[in-house]
């Protein structure tokens, strides 16, 4: 593991906490691994999240560069957003934290 400072310092951990701040930052992130997607759609796939809240989160992904915005010009202007490749390397961390949400679904059930 190397030693790299980052603007969060050098433990990997504060550095995800940081880059994966708010409530919905992980359900973004796995919405947009399962492909480009503009904002009105992510807003729906996200029951619960106002625009607002979802404008902050995906400004601050596309800050960190784990999201990317494409503009196209077109009138009304579409936005598509997708994963960086820095976003895409994230898909292993969201397939465990599926596994182990379904586990332990599945565990307080049987409780």
């Amino acid at each position: 593991m190397t030693n790299r400072v980052s603007e969060y310092g050098i433990c990997p951990f504060a550095t995800t906490q940081k880059v994966l701040t708010g409530k919905w930052a992980l359900v973004i992130l796995y919405q947009l691994s399962t492909g480009t997607k503009r904002f009105n759609e992510l807003q729906r796939l996200i029951p619960g999240v106002t625009q607002t809240i979802l404008t902050r989160h995906l400004r601050q992904l596309e800050a960190d560069k784990i999201v990317q915005r494409k503009v196209y010009a077109e009138v009304p202007p579409r936005v598509e957003y997708s994963l960086t490749d820095i976003g895409r390397s994230f898909q292993s961390v969201l397939d465990a934290v599926e596994i182990w949400g379904l586990d332990y679904i599945e565990q307080l059930s049987q409780s």
